[in-house]
């Protein structure tokens, strides 16, 4: 006996809605259920046309194949795949800068996107998410390393696959664990983007970018630490000026090896910061990203720490008073930062602030903390609209953390003090946060602290996880892709 089959159009639409959830959380190949009804294809083709990943391969007919549907993409993951190498070039001595051939790669990418991206209409937000590296870099002495599309943070506690996949390709004697990691094979994945070509000189690379069309769609920009070679600051500012309507950037640089140029890296840094002071950026996240292992390979010239400057920080500062979302970790220094905000400079957009401090530490004096804090209180009267400011430090055994919440009208505001170490809040500085609550017509305050065991701090990433940071300071698939870096190179599984 044939069952009697049920008809797809009588089933409610909440019915027919659900059913079609489902089979999108599965991750199953949806083209073929496009045809079910067109009720299907809509909201199928809305999916499946929301994030795309472009090569350079696909670059060439992009244009032509999502002409009717690139009102639906809001996300481009931009894939710049270097020339595969092998064990003769995984740490060439001397270092081998990126080769002609790729950077001419990347330029021809640039010229075919922007052209294409520059006949779209301003439809909504459209982050570009640009990727550079090689498929080998995670054959060699980086076995660690993920590329990977920027994923939501509920997706990234799924991602424990990954760091399985790794245990099993880290048994290699030549790149293994116990192997110690020379300079020249991070020198190798650390290179700069078209340092040595395709262009003469600097003149000739900013006219190259001047003359790449505008590209009014794009309304976020990504350069996420995944991208271990790095973009010249004076190549971003060329980049971001072809973007009118940039209102986001997440940029997760890594920091400098070399103490040499570390004056030059922080003088195009300053170049950069100020030239978003007059732009429509709104949301500005910065993170550099290290490694405290990395510079005991390098015999000399390489700090163990990077010292923030205070020309990067007052650029930081001068940018943030158009800003409604600013994250600066790592690249500026709160004490820098506040000690460069001028007594007639106000934020009247400002919602979230977060900086890091080497001062929140252990071994700094009181003093100079409490400075800080209330210079930051100073800072938050001028700012109308603040909801949270978080001053944190993190790294290897140590994590640390000031919070203030302001909550709203007949609210306490939340002072919040974490971190593996005790510290007293001394009168002076809850008096000023106090005030600044009552400025933010809060009612009182309630002062909440933890303390941390500095054991389970293995990295700067675990700092911000145990920190329960509420401001975004990393991208979450970064901020993963950190501690399971950390937990395969100090062999610790959890």
């Amino acid at each position: 006996m044939i069952a009697d089959k049920i008809s797809w159009y009588p089933l409610p639409a909440e019915i027919r809605i659900l059913i079609l959830e489902v089979l999108l959380q599965d991750g199953c190949s949806l083209a073929s259920f496009a045809t079910v009804s067109r009720e299907w294809q809509k909201i199928i083709e809305r999916h499946n046309f929301a994030r795309i990943k472009l090569t350079t391969s696909r670059l060439v007919d992009f244009g032509s194949i999502i002409h009717r549907n690139r009102a639906l993409v809001r996300y481009i993951w931009l894939c710049l795949e270097l020339q595969e190498y092998d064990c003769t070039e995984c740490a060439p001595s001397p270092p081998e800068s990126i080769s002609d051939t790729d950077n001419t790669m990347i330029t021809t990418a640039f010229e075919d996107l922007f052209s294409t991206l520059s006949t779209w209409e301003p439809n909504g937000n459209l982050l570009l998410d640009i990727s550079v590296y090689s498929p080998s870099d995670s054959e060699h002495w980086f076995k660690y390393l993920t590329f990977e599309p920027d994923i939501p943070s509920e997706e990234c506690e799924q991602g424990r696959y990954a760091e399985q996949s790794m245990l099993v390709k880290g048994d290699d004697h030549q790149h293994g664990r116990d192997f110690v990691l020379t300079s020249s094979a991070i020198e190798k994945v650390f290179d700069e983007i078209m340092d040595q070509g395709p262009f003469d000189n600097d003149e000739q690379e900013n006219h190259w970018w001047q003359q790449l069309p505008l590209v009014p769609a794009v309304t976020g920009v990504l350069l996420r630490q995944q991208n271990r070679r790095r973009w010249k600051p004076t190549a971003l500012v060329q980049m971001f000026d072809r973007l009118p309507r940039l209102q986001e950037i997440y940029y997760e640089p890594w920091r400098e090896w070399c103490n040499i140029l570390q004056p030059w890296t922080d003088r195009s840094f300053r170049s950069l910061f100020e030239s978003l002071a007059s732009s429509q950026v709104r949301r500005l996240i910065l993170f550099e990203n290290f490694n405290q292992l990395y510079p005991c390979s390098f015999c000399i010239d390489c700090n163990p720490i990077r010292i923030p400057t205070s020309d990067v920080s007052q650029a930081v500062a001068n940018t943030s008073l158009q800003l409604e979302h600013l994250s600066a970790s790592f690249i500026v220094d709160a004490s820098y930062f506040f000690h460069a905000c001028k007594p007639s400079w106000k934020w009247p957009n400002l919602t979230s602030l977060a900086l890091t401090s080497r001062l929140l530490a252990p071994d700094k004096c009181p003093i100079e903390i409490d400075n800080m804090l209330q210079a930051a209180a100073a800072a938050a009267m001028k700012m109308p609209n603040l909801k949270t400011m978080e001053i944190w430090n993190g790294k290897v055994g140590l994590a640390m953390l000031f919070r203030c919440q302001l909550a709203g009208v007949g609210r306490p505001a939340i002072i919040t003090w974490r971190g593996t170490w005790e510290f007293a809040l001394r009168s002076p500085v809850i008096q000023s946060w106090e005030a600044v609550a009552l400025k933010h017509c809060s009612h009182g305050s309630v002062i909440i602290k933890e303390l941390l065991d500095a054991g389970i701090i293995k990295s700067h990433g675990d700092a911000i996880y145990h920190l329960k940071l509420l401001t975004l300071v990393i991208r979450p698939v970064s901020l993963r892709q950190i501690q399971i870096e950390h937990r395969i190179r100090e062999g610790v599984y959890s």
